[in-house]
């Protein structure tokens, strides 16, 4: 019994989903975006076996790109067999980088397994997690996802460095459309902040490629909304300069006036509306968060229970997290 007990290696490894504070849809046109990590997240679990398999299922490595990339490209897997598990505590399509997570949990599981006792380094994996998105998303992928999954906390994106952010790397891809290049940084936020994050998620799908290509079209026909993304990036610098102060009030101001600016793109929906208007008396602030269209809203509030409960009467699903969770990182065993 000993023996095949011995086969049996088993690696675990988190990674939070994300939401997006600040800058959705202005990131396309080169403004920031600040994003910070949740409670909720993506598992992993390794162990060696007979056969392949994903959730039980038998594993066809076409059909899971970004998890072949990261074994076979990325660390050259030629070990035993796996059984890989997939536990997932985030809505899928839903833009709380769900995809981005598993990425990076199978990232540091596959190390955590072939170098065992290596630390894990959050930047290698936040890069390995944007190489492996792209290759999954036909190499277009922003590293938003991927780094705030990989470095936890408050995390800025944006084509150049940004004030009040502290650099951590630059990421670069080789995209469709040409090159593009990003300045990864972080927000140290200041300890013991007493508000939540709660989401709403509408129980519809964000189709992203849809809402950013209906914003396109929006700004050709009507040249003048370019104001509103002007403006999305003003409030985005003001929401990081009260995130870094700990001004939640500020904070929420500034949520509230993004969920406007996107109003006007036009990449709202009723059901997000009906969301957010329904936390906004027991909120600091609320807007959508992600592309759009569907998806999820998101809170701050220092009432998370009474939020959720809004939430869940006017047909919401709601997840409270904290504002800004731990990133990447291992498990001890069972």
């Amino acid at each position: 019994m000993a023996s095949t007990h011995a086969h049996m290696v088993m690696v675990r490894a988190f990674a939070p989903g994300k939401c997006i504070l600040f800058g959705e849809h202005a990131v396309v046109y080169g403004h920031p975006a600040v994003a910070v990590a949740i409670d909720s997240g993506v598992e992993v679990e390794l162990t060696e076996s007979e056969s392949w398999t994903i959730d039980g299922k038998s594993f066809d490595a076409a059909r899971h790109p970004h998890i072949s990339h990261i074994l076979y490209d990325v660390f050259g897997y030629d070990g035993a067999p796996l059984q890989i598990g997939i536990r997932s505590g985030l809505f899928s399509a839903a833009g709380l980088g769900s995809s981005a997570a598993l990425s990076n949990a199978m990232g540091a599981a596959v190390q955590a397994l072939m170098r065992p006792g290596e630390a894990i380094d959050s930047v290698e994996l936040a890069r390995i997690g944007h190489a492996a998105e792209a290759k999954a998303q036909a190499g277009r992928a922003s590293p938003a996802d991927t780094a705030t999954s990989a470095l936890g906390g408050c995390v800025v994106v944006s084509g150049e460095p940004v004030d009040g952010a502290r650099h951590v790397f630059d990421a670069e891809l080789e995209t469709p459309e040409g090159r593009r290049e990003w300045s990864v940084c972080k927000v140290d936020l200041p300890e013991n902040l007493d508000a939540w994050l709660v989401l709403g998620f509408t129980g519809i799908g964000s189709p992203t490629g849809d809402m950013v290509a209906g914003v396109a079209s929006l700004l050709q026909r009507d040249p003048s909304k370019y104001a509103d993304m002007d403006a999305i990036a003003k409030i985005t610098q003001a929401g990081l300069t009260a995130l870094g102060a700990g001004n939640l009030e500020a904070v929420g101001m500034a949520m509230d006036a993004c969920h406007e600016r996107l109003q006007s793109l036009e990449v709202s929906s009723p059901e997000l509306d009906a969301l957010v208007e329904v936390v906004r008396p027991h909120s600091l602030g609320a807007k959508l968060t992600g592309a759009g269209g569907g998806g999820c809203m998101v809170a701050l509030t220092q009432d998370p229970q009474r939020v959720a409960e809004e939430i869940e009467i006017a047909g919401g699903t709601p997840l409270i997290s904290r504002l800004g969770a731990e990133g990447v990182r291992l498990l001890e065993g069972k």
